[in-house]
């Protein structure tokens, strides 16, 4: 590859795998914490296709769209502003998110944060982005065909994670949930 086959959408991708690294460390830390307090993890056979999705997702924004791409600012800066959402998301759950489903039967439920207003605040972030980052590049047929990807995929996930979690108690801490 020269650098003539790199521009801002393969710069991005890049940047996009490492903040998702970054993030799996920080998964991966509290998915260690919710072990030892006695969680467990449901779906885990669906997991691989959750995370192949993912990265195929990166893939296509690095491989699929051109160096030269023109760049929208307009939806740039919408899609920097949904990762804010993002970190809101993160930042609610704290030391219960994870990129796997854990569930920790005597955790309250979150009710506070993004979760006021949307029952999957992280899973509405991950389908908005997936579509809207390669509009920023113009591509509009691969944010259409990732995004239904996406989509079904969490689909799934979501009804994997409400069954999993229909068995905790229905808790609420002070009115302020803090895990799912």
């Amino acid at each position: 590859m020269t650098m003539d086959s790199i521009g801002w959408p393969q710069i991005v991708a890049l940047v996009i795998l490492l903040q998702r690294g970054l993030e799996e460390l920080y998964s991966q830390r509290n998915t260690r914490a919710l072990i030892a307090r006695g969680a467990r993890e449901v779906g885990a056979p669906y997991y691989p296709v959750v995370a192949t999705t993912h990265l195929a997702w990166i893939a296509s924004l690095y491989f699929l769209i051109s160096p030269t791409a023109n760049i929208s600012a307009i939806l740039a800066v919408i899609y920097l502003a949904l990762q804010v959402v993002r970190y809101w998301v993160i930042g609610t759950l704290g030391e219960y998110w994870t990129h796997r489903i854990y569930t920790l039967d005597t955790a309250p439920d979150v009710r506070r944060g993004p979760y006021q207003f949307i029952k999957h605040p992280n899973y509405a972030v991950t389908i908005v982005e997936t579509f809207l980052l390669p509009m920023v590049f113009g591509s509009i047929a691969l944010g259409v065909i990732m995004g239904a990807v996406w989509s079904a995929v969490l689909y799934y996930k979501i009804v994997l994670e409400d069954e999993g979690l229909s068995g905790r108690r229905n808790r609420v801490a002070d009115g302020e949930g803090v895990a799912p």
